[in-house]
């Protein structure tokens, strides 16, 4: 007899982390997830692209070798299932509107790529390499080069040829980018002028690859998510005390007597933007890099639950120090995980 719908709204996170992904019953109809389907699927016929992937949960975001489709992850169907990621994982990948459109935009980039054998060419190889390259583990991104677009965090365009495609897709597709303006002094337009004369030869054309097929679909993953969180831990590192850990723990506080206070990952976030321009001003490095290490600080305060101490404005100048610092030591090290 087959087991109903769980009430996952109902559920203790233990109980959660003790089912099996497959007993979740997730589907992406009627959630949150179709309007921004519809809108990519729409953001793609704006450009003349009548092809249009196929969607599946699985367990994380990728879009399979060989198959034009995208596997999206099962906790973006479920809100229950969100909060319980941001707690396991600090985050929720995709967790807001624009972000998860930024991902369907370069997860769309390789489903197009696969659908038409865009890599086979040798216009592809030539203006963004060998995509039969192997991943690495780890990159190192040089993060001043304007030879590669801006899009994901951590520079992802440099990861591997075929992420640089990707990477260089999104941009061309999202509405109102600008993209010939933006990048108009950057090398990387020649990889956008690429994209878009790549897309204006198939646009008309059959897809060469219509599988309809999918890759570990949520139906058919038999591990707990107790299971599925302690290997993602590891990946990441989450399982690990963080370099900011014992800075933040002097900057911020634990202590009960605060607990009334603004968490520290709400200061750092309210006070972002004048970290970035500070810091910048000070260092000469671009926003973009201390808005990455101003990031991972926040999701430590978080893991941390730490919160603002008795003096703000002293806090304020002291965190815009830590992060120059800290800045200063996230390029020294420059090595990135690969994740998608």
């Amino acid at each position: 007899m087959a087991r109903p719908n769980p009430d996952l709204d109902q559920l203790t996170d233990e109980e959660l982390l003790d089912m099996r992904l497959c007993d979740l019953k997730l589907q992406i109809k009627d959630t949150s997830l179709e309007p921004k389907l519809e809108q990519l699927n729409q953001e793609l016929l704006s450009r003349g692209i009548l092809f249009r992937p196929h969607y599946w949960l699985s367990d994380e975001w990728y879009s399979p070798d060989g198959i034009p489709g995208i596997a999206i992850p099962f906790y973006l169907a479920h809100p229950r299932l969100a909060r319980l990621e941001r707690k396991q994982l600090l985050e929720v990948e995709g967790g807001t509107h624009q972000w998860c459109m930024k991902i369907l935009r370069h997860e769309a980039g390789h489903a197009i790529d696969t659908a038409f054998a865009l890599h086979r060419s040798r216009h592809y190889r030539q203006v963004f390499g060998n995509p039969q390259a192997p991943y690495p583990d780890h990159y190192q991104p040089k993060t001043s080069s304007r030879n590669f677009v801006l899009h994901l965090e951590m520079w992802y365009a440099q990861a591997h040829p075929v992420e640089d495609f990707a990477e260089t897709f999104a941009v061309w597709l999202r509405p109102g980018s600008r993209w010939k303006t933006r990048y108009r002094t950057w090398p990387a337009i020649k990889k956008l002028e690429a994209v878009d004369k790549m897309v204006q030869s198939v646009q008309n054309e059959r897809p060469i690859e219509r599988s309809r097929k999918t890759i570990d679909p949520l139906s058919r993953i038999r591990r707990t998510l107790r299971t599925h969180y302690q290997k993602k831990r590891q990946h990441y590192g989450l399982d690990y005390p963080s370099i900011y850990d014992n800075d933040l723990c002097k900057l911020f506080s634990s202590d009960p007597a605060h607990r009334r206070n603004p968490t520290a990952a709400a200061f750092l976030n309210k006070i972002r933007g004048e970290l970035r321009r500070s810091v910048a001003r000070w260092t000469g490095e671009y926003s973009y890099t201390i808005d990455q290490v101003v990031q991972e600080m926040i999701e430590r305060c978080r893991r941390l639950q730490l919160r603002l101490g008795d003096y703000p404005e002293e806090t304020k100048r002291d965190a815009i120090i830590l992060v120059a610092v800290r800045t200063t030591s996230f390029l020294h090290e420059g090595r990135h995980r690969f994740a998608l």
